[in-house]
């Protein structure tokens, strides 16, 4: 290490100029990043409910299905009408629009004195103007239940345009120029976007947001931290210039690599930011308290000291990272995963060759005389750390016993911990796209879409009935309210034939109205070319996560007791997506944990030479994520996509605070010999790294509360509480245990 040490100091140039020419050239790449915010872009292809949505995307003219909502007094208004056809030819001529359907071009089947008439429910040319017009309209839109709930909600105040977007399109570029040409339309009515495909370009216009906003707050926090602790600009400078390298380097490596920011990844530069410059504090915090006159010496020998305990911390802390990597069900979670490990692993390279470097190579040694008078007095040593020493040699048991209430009640609030998947939460109560979706589940049973796919003759009477029995069973549950198929036409149309409301059992009756329906603009959505495939397309009001559990469960039952010689049947969709993302939210937060923890334990372990020591380092953060899991339960703050990434992350960043305090006491114990006197240096000296790192870190992540997302405004306040408590027993509950642990070693040793 001494070697090492000395190493850096001497090739100090080289590694500056290294870093300097490093940090251009990423930062040239980093500008070619691109931002998705489509999570169904991150569903895993593996998976056979998100192979099968991909598919339908493909086969069915695409499965982004977004609405745009009118909302007035009355629709049936000829003003309301002209508007709704200004907005449908609109969509019509946009650009990676694949369908569009409103109630100005959608299908009408009724009978006629020639027999059948198929065509549209309005003529697009000649729209009702008179009242006797409108009115009958009216009267005809409610008497069809295709209509009533479907494009014109059953109070009559509000009508829906529905479209899709083609696959292979850029869906965000696509519904940013949806949404700029409605807004240009200015129109009178009240107008709400929804569905999918504007929550994506929501989402990425809130993670720009994000990233112009907060990222200068994180720097600003973290520098006022810095400077009321080290008193010291270029103390402060370092900590931040590292940290804002790492982000430089990891965003720039995204880009190079062919990755985007996702509404996860979208917080690894806060991440990197509030961990990166914890490196470089305890590094500094070495440096400064090494009593050698000759500061070269000094920079030397407290890198040396360090470097074990800073490679540690950063190890497991990257080991929290990549956790992530082998539980998580969404790809942008691992890409998460593994960029914010890499970063926390540059920000490790830069805090040990980078940072002694830079203050050997320009001097910036802190000029104030290094052994500082005893006296002095200073409210974090004196004020809080000495009385915490006292404290816990005098009643070691007490912190136990405090702690042990603690867990106590945190284990019970565990049980109330609820999941969330649902992408409308993701808003604030007041977004306009919260309010959106919220009317459009009151008005139009949601914006979720359901698929059920048959394989088969789409033209075989027994496939269109079975579509007809699967439509029946689906209305039966409270969440359904219209279904649509092709069986639902050929229904139709046999009934305005006169022959009554069901499926003919001849196909070639069934070829016949087929014919009549050819070239109609609903078909590509309904059926493929080859008639091979039909879907049945509906939409779930709920976004309740064991309503969705209920109705998945209840569909593929239903499946499998209702076997088909002639069809296959499977069910996909978002409630089937939400059903998968919501278990694997579960299974990912045991995975990555119980990864993470063996892991950090082992290394540990292995590193300090003592299985013993890894799992003293491993209690306080164990504890502290009950007592996280705990606080989620009681505030009711759910897991999601971003909460499940806490547990791990406060088990990487906050065993660091152990490491630091176990390689400190090994050190004191190794000098004097005494126990009780190396625990009270190690929380003297290290504790006050620790807690600057536990305000600077914390900080950094409440900073997320000004987020515009929801799920990240509770992942930077459960960082923080983590920080806190893993800081806390790091100073409190891992000292009590060396205490009672070594305690006990000195009665045998006294009594030998």
């Amino acid at each position: 290490m001494n070697r090492f040490a000395e190493s850096i100091v001497k090739f100090k140039w080289l590694i500056i100029l290294a870093v300097a020419g490093l940090t251009v050239f990423f930062s040239y790449q980093a500008n070619n990043l691109h931002i998705n915010a489509d999570i169904i872009s991150s569903l895993p292809d593996d998976d056979p409910a998100a192979r099968l949505y991909k598919e339908i995307g493909t086969q069915f003219g695409g499965n982004d299905m977004g609405m745009i909502v009118l909302e007035t007094d009355d629709v049936f208004k000829a003003e309301v009408i002209q508007h709704v056809k200004q907005i449908t030819d609109s969509l019509k001529y946009t650009n990676g629009v694949s369908t569009v359907t409103s109630l100005t071009n959608i299908l009408d089947i009724k009978s006629s004195e020639w027999g059948i008439e198929i065509g549209k429910l309005v003529d697009e040319y000649d729209l009702p103007v008179e009242q006797s017009q409108l009115d009958s309209l009216k009267n005809y839109v409610f008497s069809k239940e295709m209509y009533k709930g479907a494009v014109v909600s059953e109070d009559g105040t509000a009508t829906a345009i529905m479209f899709t977007l083609l696959p292979d399109e850029d869906k965000q570029a696509v519904a940013k120029e949806i949404k700029d040409k409605i807004e240009t339309l200015d129109l009178p009515e009240t107008i709400y976007f929804g569905g999918l495909p504007m929550m994506m370009n929501d989402i990425n216009d809130l993670i720009v947001s994000d990233i112009v906003w907060l990222i200068p707050i994180v720097f600003f926090v973290i520098a006022i931290i810095l400077l009321l602790s080290f008193k010291s600009f270029r103390w402060v400078l370092l900590p931040l210039l590292t940290a804002g390298l790492a982000v430089i380097w990891t965003m720039g490596l995204m880009a190079v690599t062919g990755y985007e920011l996702t509404i996860i990844s979208n917080i690894i530069p806060v991440v990197l930011l509030a961990v990166g410059s914890a490196y470089t504090i305890h590094v500094l915090n070495s440096i400064n308290h090494n009593k050698l006159a000759d500061r070269k010496q000094a920079l030397v020998q407290a890198l040396r000291h360090i470097l074990v305990p800073v490679i540690l911390a950063a190890v497991t802390t990257a080991i929290g990272f990549v956790s992530f990597v082998f539980g998580a069900y969404l790809t942008m979670i691992k890409d998460f995963g593994i960029f914010t490990a890499l970063g926390t692993l540059i920000a490790l390279v830069l805090s040990i060759f980078f940072v002694p470097a830079l203050i050997s190579g320009l001097s910036m040694y802190n000029k104030k005389t290094v052994i500082e008078n005893e006296e002095k007095q200073t409210i974090l040593t004196h004020k809080i750390l000495l009385p915490l020493v006292k404290f816990l040699f005098k009643h070691p048991k007490y912190t136990l016993i405090g702690w042990g209430v603690l867990l106590m009640l945190c284990i019970g609030g565990i049980s109330l911990i609820k999941t969330s998947v649902n992408m409308a939460d993701y808003f604030k109560k007041d977004n306009p796209t919260r309010v959106a979706e919220d009317v459009m589940q009151k008005k139009f049973g949601g914006s979720l879409p359901v698929f059920v796919v048959f394989e088969g003759d789409m033209q075989s009477p027994e496939v269109l009935k079975m579509m007809i029995s699967t439509e029946h069973f689906m209305k039966e549950d409270p969440n359904i309210e219209i279904t649509q198929s092709v069986a639902d036409l050929i229904e139709q149309m046999n009934d305005a034939m006169g022959e009554g409301k069901k499926i003919p059992d001849d196909k070639a009756k069934i070829e016949q109205l087929w014919f009549l329906l050819d070239g109609q603009d609903v078909m590509p959505q309904l059926v493929n070319d080859n008639l091979s495939k039909g879907i049945i397309q509906s939409k779930f009001a709920s976004v309740d996560s064991k309503e969705l559990e209920a109705f998945t469960a209840k569909m593929n039952r239903f499946i499998e007791e209702n076997p088909n010689e002639h069809c296959k049947i499977e069910l996909t969709g978002m409630p089937s997506v939400y059903v998968k993302l919501n278990s694997s939210l579960i299974n990912s937060q045991y995975n990555s944990l119980l990864i993470a923890i063996i892991m950090v334990v082992l290394i540990v372990g292995l590193i300090l030479r003592s299985a013993s020591k890894g799992i003293f380092a491993a209690i306080p953060v164990v504890a502290t994520i009950i007592v996280l899991f705990g606080f989620m339960g009681i505030t009711g703050i759910p897991l999601d996509i971003a909460t499940v990434l806490v547990a791990s992350i406060a088990l990487g960043i906050g065993i660091d605070y152990s490491i630091h305090v176990i390689t400190g006491f090994n050190k004191h114990l190794i000098s004097h010999g005494d126990a009780e006197k190396a625990i009270e240096e190690t929380i003297l000296l290290s504790g006050k790294a620790v807690i600057i790192n536990v305000i600077s870190v914390s900080a950094g992540f409440l900073v997320l509360l000004f987020s515009q997302i929801v799920p990240l405004q509770n992942f930077g306040l459960l960082v923080a509480v983590s920080m806190f408590g893993s800081g806390f027993g790091a100073l409190t509950l891992l000292p009590v245990i060396l205490i009672l642990v070594n305690r006990k070693r000195k009665i045998i040793a006294n009594n030998q």
